[in-house]
C-alpha cells in the first residue's frame, strides 16, 4: 500500500511537469499556487522551490511565496528542505521523509516527499505514511455499535 501512495506522489510531480511545459513557467506556478485548482487535493498538493530552498509556489499556503526555506526543521530537528535542495540539485531527483503536521488527523506524522528538478525549479508532492494499524484504528473509533453488530464506513485515510 505504501508503494502504491508514494506512486501517487510521483505521478502528481510528473504531471505538474508535464503542465509546466505545456503551459509555460508564469501560468504554471500561478496554477501550483491556487488553493481550488488540480494542483491541491485532500492532503496532496503541490509545491515548489527554487535551488537556494526558497518557495516559488505552495498550493496550500500562498503566504510562503518569496519566504527562504532552507532551515526549516520537521518535529525532530531534520532540516528537510535543504536535503530536498542539495539532492535535486545533485541528482535531479529523489525521495525524503520527514516529521509533519497531518491536518486530517491533527497529529504529526510520516510523511515521503518526491521532487523532481526541472530548468531552476523544484517540484515536490508528498504523501504522508499510513500504517495498517493506523488504519484499523481510525475505522474502529468511527464504527457504531448496533445490537450485535458494529456499523460504520471504511475510512482509508486517516
Amino acid at each position: 500500500m505504501l508503494e502504491r501512495s508514494k506512486q501517487k506522489a510521483r505521478e502528481w510531480v510528473a504531471k505538474a511537469i508535464e503542465f509546466y511545459k505545456a503551459s509555460g513557467k508564469e501560468i504554471a506556478l500561478a496554477e501550483f499556487t491556487n488553493p481550488n485548482g488540480p494542483f491541491v487535493r485532500d492532503e496532496m498538493y503541490i509545491f515548489v522551490l527554487d535551488s537556494q530552498g526558497n518557495m516559488v509556489a505552495h498550493g496550500v499556503n500562498e503566504k510562503y511565496a518569496d519566504m527562504n526555506f532552507i532551515n526549516l526543521k520537521d518535529s525532530t530537528g531534520k532540516t528537510f528542505i535543504r536535503e530536498i535542495v542539495d539532492a535535486a540539485n545533485a541528482n535531479g531527483s529523489g525521495w525524503v521523509e520527514y516529521q509533519w503536521y497531518n491536518p486530517v488527523t491533527k497529529e504529526t506524522k510520516p510523511k515521503s516527499l518526491y521532487f523532481e528538478k526541472i530548468d531552476d525549479l523544484i517540484i515536490c508532492s508528498g504523501i504522508y505514511i499510513v500504517k495498517l494499524m493506523d488504519i484499523i484504528s481510525h475505522n474502529l473509533e468511527h464504527m457504531q455499535y448496533m445490537g450485535d453488530a458494529y456499523f460504520g464506513e471504511y475510512q482509508p485515510r486517516v
